[in-house]
């Protein structure tokens, strides 16, 4: 988990325009500005996860995050409506991920104890 979000957060810097098109407009912020917060969010929390003295703090972090993009993943199935079948699944599909992902996130939190 760590490394993938490491992974994650990194691709917000090289590919930032893909998430700055998922964050509902309804959120009064900078798309740009969201988009690098949350890379650095996601870099920082895994990086956490790889350490055991802040596994603990990291993992309740990441499930906290997985939460908090929940309402970008939704808004990318509004954005996707008018586009190709198979993005649109994808978009979709992504929903119910989040729900391992913020369990995952939890069982590490609770095992770092």
């Amino acid at each position: 988990m760590g490394a993938g979000l490491i992974a994650m957060g990194i691709w917000h810097f090289v590919a930032p325009s893909g998430f700055d098109a998922i964050i509902p407009d309804e959120i009064p912020v900078a798309k740009r500005t969201l988009t690098y917060a949350s890379g650095v969010a996601e870099v920082a929390i895994g990086a956490g996860l790889l350490v055991p003295r802040t596994r603990r703090v990291s993992a309740l972090a990441a499930a906290a995050l997985f939460v908090a993009v929940f309402p970008a993943n939704v808004n990318t199935v509004r954005v996707f409506r008018h586009r190709p079948p198979a993005h649109r699944i994808v978009a979709v599909a992504r929903l119910p991920l989040q729900i391992p992902m913020i369990i995952s996130a939890w069982r590490v939190f609770q095992r770092s104890a």
